[in-house]
């Protein structure tokens, strides 16, 4: 997955090279340390990024908290003794009124019905169940949970504004019998909190869950009523159950809701909970059957000609509401998209991979022929090797010798942009044939290397890092596709040298994927986005035609690769031109230079936007290759770590085995590309086993990387060169890899 994120990283082996001048000073020289001590603040790199972070954890709480997705208890208690309940209270009417000093019961007056419906509203059902009863004059009393109401304000107010009547039916719905005080007290006010923001008004009804007629009363649910009454609330209990959620038919569900010789009756239904289209048929005709026997259908404190249970809100209380309807209406939506966002990035992660793995396998197969061919001859005419170095004493001395042990005749120019470590020195005191160094002020990589080309004596050109050693067959395989007069530049097979890290490891595996998966399929696609600083090749004459290295992005392997596109030229990969970088060890370092390469991966891609409406070469790259390229480098990446949060969501609270299974379904595709990238670059695939933990942490690091680049770049920022510290850990070439079974060896 990581390369499938973060394949802009893996497309260059560049080093970072030191910043502009300003004022003739390097802006990576810091100035000197007053007197005065620097307050500590917090990087934007890190408080943006974690904003953010906070705020998607918390959407996915609060999405989890109202779908009782947690702090949910489902336990119901059984049946308990009821010598603590008052016999007035069993014998007494389903409507106690524990609010006083005595406890009352009331009962419905005869032919005076009302329906109660309880576990909504529901987005299919209570709407239907509302338009029975519009359509046949009724009201109700709907004992709603906060949950619901949270999310579906919108029903809520309507009943309200229809002449219904709201009860608490608690947040969760938890068996109040086995909660403490404090969390009754809870699940009232969140309940209460929902009813104020969905419809500006409290209520004084109440039904337990799990409740049902006042007779079931024991010595555990006796108490919570009690303390439900002191707390101000009327607890309504029932007369007759239609039991509606058996799904017993519409006959039966009629016959159990009638109460019997004309006694007035509060009714059980439900207008959530699961499909209720029998309780929407048995109200079509039980409403207009009892009307027709003499019936009322009113509500609670109209059938008791008590004043309305209902208790405008308003002021910060209701704007509390408000927020809290506002902010779960946030989570849903937010929910709703990172759904459909996860659902395009899986499509394009494994469209990705299915494609890579095709065209990588087709180009590998076109070059490993025996019969294959660059051109009708070999290229055997002198290099010239270009190496900007700026304090690069630890590593030059390596990179100059591997560069004159090449097979292929070369000239070695070392572009000293104005260290003051003595790098230049160095490289005049190994006196070594065809070498020489070119000294200059310190002005940046696009200049050093503009000042290398015109010191260069021949038309190949071969451009590399002060860092990098190279193979002593890598300047022959690099400059053999040139025998193609089409082929401007080629890319080559940068390597991370100083791969006994773990974070070693981790860019190892980053850059085996991203230069053997993605190089060969942007090679068959004609849309390479990338030349590598490490080890790249180009033809004089397309370099100055595309202006150059130009330093208006920070990224000019890029610029100038897209530039080259749209010349016209031909931009290709030579698997075999192997060169041995050193990657940064630490995790500062990574971020510097992975910073430095998204922000100027985008500054290109803007800077020849234009070309998407060009014609010829340029809009062919244009409509093909800055599609591709933006796509899967610069916004697919921003999607890709919904698989790490809809993990850890699944892990807490969904269901922990499918998830589990999900994720490493996906990790064994990305194991898969892994292993046939490692096979094709005849790697040992031992750095694999740290692909899982690779996948949980490296992958958030580069994401972060990518969103500071964003924001960077949408904040209109300015990010400059920075200079990474090399240690010269990349002593030499190792010995070279022997070729695939078949392939042809030797100059193509």
């Amino acid at each position: 997955m990581a390369r499938a994120q973060h394949a802009q990283h893996a497309q260059r082996g560049g080093r970072d090279t030191h910043v502009r001048r300003t004022g003739g000073t390097p802006q990576n020289h810091r100035p000197q340390r007053t007197g005065r001590k620097r307050r500590t603040r917090l990087p934007l790199r890190y408080l943006l990024p974690t904003l953010l972070l906070v705020a998607i954890v918390a959407m996915l709480l609060l999405r989890g908290y109202v779908h009782s997705e947690f702090l949910a208890d489902h336990r119901v208690r059984p049946p308990a003794p009821v010598d603590q309940v008052p016999e007035k209270v069993l014998k007494g009417g389903p409507i106690l009124d524990a609010r006083g000093e005595k406890t009352t019961s009331h009962r419905m007056p005869k032919k005076t019905m009302v329906l109660t419906f309880d576990d909504g509203p529901d987005p299919e059902w209570t709407p239907k169940v509302l338009d029975k009863l519009k359509e046949h004059k009724a009201h109700g009393v709907f004992f709603v949970t906060g949950t619901m109401a949270s999310r579906y304000p919108d029903l809520v107010k309507r009943m309200v504004d229809e002449g219904h009547e709201v009860g608490l039916h608690t947040f969760n719905h938890p068996d109040l019998s086995f909660q403490s005080e404090n969390r009754i007290d809870w699940e009232l006010a969140q309940n209460q909190l929902a009813l104020e923001g969905a419809a500006g008004v409290r209520t004084s009804l109440f039904r337990p869950p799990y409740s049902s007629k006042a007779d079931a009363l024991d010595n555990k649910s006796w108490p919570v009523t009690q303390y439900i009454g002191k707390r101000g609330y009327i607890t309504a209990f029932i007369d007759t159950d239609s039991e509606d959620w058996k799904k017993p038919g519409v006959d039966e569900i009629i016959r159990r809701a009638t109460p019997k010789n004309d006694k007035g009756a509060v009714v059980l239904m439900h207008d959530s909970g699961g499909n209720r289209a029998q309780t929407v048929a048995a109200l079509d005709r039980f409403l207009p059957d009892m009307a027709d026997k003499g019936y009322k259908f009113h509500n609670l404190t109209e059938a008791l000609k008590a004043p309305s249970a209902h208790t405008p809100v308003g002021g910060f209380e209701q704007w509390k509401g408000k927020a809290w309807v506002f902010a779960v209406s946030l989570s849903e939506k937010a929910m709703g998209f990172l759904v459909v966002a996860l659902a395009v990035i899986g499509t394009l992660v494994f469209a990705r991979f299915g494609l890579m793995l095709l065209l990588s396998a087709l180009h590998a197969r076109k070059v490993r022929k025996r019969t294959f061919a660059w051109g009708r001859y070999p290229i055997t005419e002198p290099v010239s090797v270009l190496v900007p170095a700026y304090n690069e004493r630890e590593c030059i001395e390596n990179t100059v010798r591997s560069l004159v042990a090449s097979d292929h005749p070369v000239e070695v120019i070392v572009i000293d942009d104005g260290s003051s470590d003595g790098t230049a020195d160095i490289v005049e005191s190994l006196r070594l044939p065809g070498v020489r160094v070119v000294r200059q002020q310190n002005s940046g990589k696009p200049a050093a290397l503009n000042n290398g080309v015109r010191h260069a004596s021949y038309e190949l050109i071969v451009m590399m890092d002060g860092d990098t050693v190279f193979e002593p067959s890598t300047v022959r395989e690099l400059v053999q596709p040139f025998a193609d007069p089409y082929v401007g530049a080629v890319a080559g097979n940068a390597k991370v040298g100083n791969r006994n890290s773990l974070i070693g490891a981790w860019q190892h595996i980053e850059y085996v994927m991203g230069f053997n998966l993605d190089r060969r399929m942007y090679d068959l696609l004609g849309c390479m986005p990338t030349i590598p600083g490490a080890v790249g090749a180009f033809r004089r004459t397309a370099l100055w035609r595309a202006g150059g290295m130009s330093d208006e992005t920070l990224a000019e392997d890029t610029d100038v690769t897209m530039a080259l596109h749209r010349g016209g030229w031909k931009v290709v990969y030579a698997e075999n031109a192997r060169a041995w970088t050193e990657a940064p060890e630490s995790v500062q370092q990574l971020w510097s230079q992975r910073y430095r390469w998204s922000y100027g991966t985008m500054q290109a891609i803007w800077k020849h936007r234009r070309a998407v409406i060009e014609r010829g070469p340029s809009g062919r790259f244009g409509r093909v290759g800055l599609p591709f390229v933006s796509l899967f480098m610069v916004f697919a990446p921003l999607l890709a770590p919904l698989i790490d949060i809809f993990l850890i969501y699944g892990l807490v609270f969904g269901p922990t085995g499918k998830t589990l299974a999900a994720w490493v379904a996906v990790l064994g595709v990305q194991a898969v590309c892994a292993a046939y990238a490692f096979r094709l670059d005849r790697e040992k695939m031992t750095p694999l086993i740290s692909l899982p933990l690779q996948q949980v942490l490296y992958r958030q690091l580069m994401y972060v990387v990518l969103l500071q680049s964003w924001i960077t770049a949408l904040t209109g920022g300015r990010l400059r060169w920075q200079k990474l510290r090399r240690t010269g850990a990349v002593g030499s070439a190792p010995t070279q890899q022997p070729p695939a079974p078949g392939e042809r060896v030797g100059a193509r």
